[in-house]
């Protein structure tokens, strides 16, 4: 039995064929073979096509099929990760009815701050454990504020993945745990909250069927099949988002278990079986893949949004408009030629959006201390990988204070993580034991689709068979240099500047 797993950033989609049978990954590809663009109509707007997601991921089934020799047909179901808090808005056939506003979309921020004061902070804080934000739910109260005849006719509201997977079932549905991550899950009671739909003044019609993250959601459309080549008995039978769903491919499930990303955004995601919650709404809490009525389980999740696009922009700069970019590689070489602490050069890695450790401002990026004679790009490369992980390591600092912390975090090598820097910088400002995995998002999709299936018959099955590839500690005269340089970074953050 083959499963398919598909992991929608907004970079690029990777997708994954993995065998069941013989427990390994024939082929995992990246489409399309270029960066995806965000589109920005205004400042701190951020939009894209889901209609040519959809056409990219037909696209790589038609690369396992002809390129690959994949034998598609041996295809059983199908497990989807996404980028967390989009929104879309199909109609009654399931077209959309504008483009998606995705994650890092700043222009619902002041929505979701009018509405966590009118509905009540502590009210807010019971059920949906923080601020409706800038999340979902207050991007489809925008949609209705600022355009009404588009919102008028949406039939159904769902998240990227639910949207994917609509186009392959026909069927619109939205999982738990998208609730969630939507500002739309009523955590003390475990179900929709529509304490919060009726406090944004959202009308309960737009929400589909609500599904639970594994299981037999629907069964692929007899015509998408026939296009695609696929078996007419296909399922979708996973969907999460990006960050609960890698941490799920790191075999992060349970209570002081961290996984992170480096890639377009920096995360730290840390499982608890409690309903944490921060009063300034720094970090959030949303369900965990492995959540159920009889074991709670929440992923309480820091986010700053500019990480790898950070790096990104890095690259571009030094290419001098080239078509033929540099390489990470070489941005990872230039680095490691600047010594610890880049001579004072700081670098704030902001400017992607709204970020939630600073209350959901749109705050921009900043250099400090520039000094035109002494530094030069191996600085500035090596300031940008300092700041990334300072910036994840004050996060790091709000969850232990509202209790969320351990002593081992898990990544898969690749992003940011491949460079040896950053992984230096990383163990040694957090003060934590680093654990590198080969995986990736789409193969933990492909598994998480195989246990929705029933292939597999606990999680813990599934991923058992991970391997640590290399695990780094901190050393305690590097860890005592960072920490008075990440102290120094910390105490110049002035928001109004940056």
């Amino acid at each position: 039995m083959y499963f398919l797993g598909i992991d929608l950033g907004s970079s690029s989609i990777k997708m994954s064929v993995f065998d069941g049978d013989n427990g390994r990954v024939l082929k995992t590809i990246s489409v399309p073979d270029f960066e995806t663009e965000i589109n920005a109509p205004q400042l701190g707007w951020a939009e894209q096509d889901p209609n040519l997601w959809w056409e990219y991921i037909k696209g790589g089934i038609s690369q396992f099929k002809n390129k690959y020799s994949i034998d598609v047909k041996r295809i059983v179901a199908i497990g989807i990760a996404y980028q967390m808090h989009g929104l879309v808005l199909v109609d009654e056939v399931l077209n959309p009815v504008r483009p998606s506003i995705i994650w890092c979309d700043g222009r619902a921020a002041e929505i979701g701050r009018q509405y966590y004061e009118s509905i009540g902070t502590e009210a807010c804080q019971q059920q949906i454990l923080g601020s409706p934000g800038n999340f979902t739910a207050s991007k489809l109260k925008w949609v209705q504020q600022h355009e009404p005849e588009v919102f008028a006719k949406a039939a159904y509201m769902m998240l990227p993945g639910d949207f994917i997977a609509a186009k392959f079932t026909g069927v619109p549905q939205i999982s738990t745990s998208g609730l969630s991550e939507g500002a739309l899950w009523n955590f003390k009671e475990n179900r929709l909250a529509t304490e919060i739909l009726d406090g944004i003044g959202l009308p309960l019609g737009k929400i589909p069927e609500i599904v639970p993250t594994f299981g037999e959601h629907a069964t692929i459309d007899p015509a998408i099949a026939a296009d695609l080549g696929l078996d007419p008995k296909v399922k979708v039978t996973y969907r999460a988002g990006d960050q609960p769903n890698n941490a799920m491919s790191l075999n992060v499930l349970n209570p002081g278990e961290i996984a992170t990303t480096a890639g377009t955004s920096a995360v730290i995601y840390a499982v608890s079986d409690q309903n944490h919650m921060d009063q300034q709404n720094r970090v959030n809490t949303f369900l965990h893949v492995n959540n159920t009525e009889l074991q709670k389980r929440n992923g309480v999740l820091l986010c700053i949004n500019g990480s790898g696009i950070l790096y990104q922009w890095l690259r571009k700069m030094m290419s001098l408009g080239s078509d033929e970019l540099v390489s990470y590689e070489l941005l990872n070489s230039a680095a490691a030629k600047a010594e610890i602490g880049s001579k004072g050069l700081r670098f704030y890695p902001f400017g992607n959006g709204v970020e939630r450790i600073f209350d959901n401002k749109e705050v921009n990026s900043g250099i400090e201390n520039l000094n035109f004679n002494i530094h030069n790009s191996n600085y500035l490369v090596r300031a940008a990988c300092e700041g990334i992980v300072f910036a994840m390591n004050y996060g790091f600092d709000v969850m232990k204070s509202i209790g969320v912390s351990g002593n081992i975090v898990r990544a898969s090598k690749g992003n940011l993580f491949l460079s040896p820097v950053f992984r230096e910088i990383f163990v040694n400002t957090t003060k934590t034991s680093l654990e590198l995995y080969n995986n990736s998002g789409s193969e933990g999709a492909a598994r998480g689709a195989a246990y929705g299936f029933g292939f597999y018959k606990t999680l813990a099955e599934a991923f058992g068979d991970l391997e640590c590839i290399e695990q780094l500690e901190p050393n305690k005269d590097l860890a005592a240099q960072y920490e008075d340089i990440y102290f120094n970074w910390k105490e110049h953050i002035k928001l109004q500047e940056i």
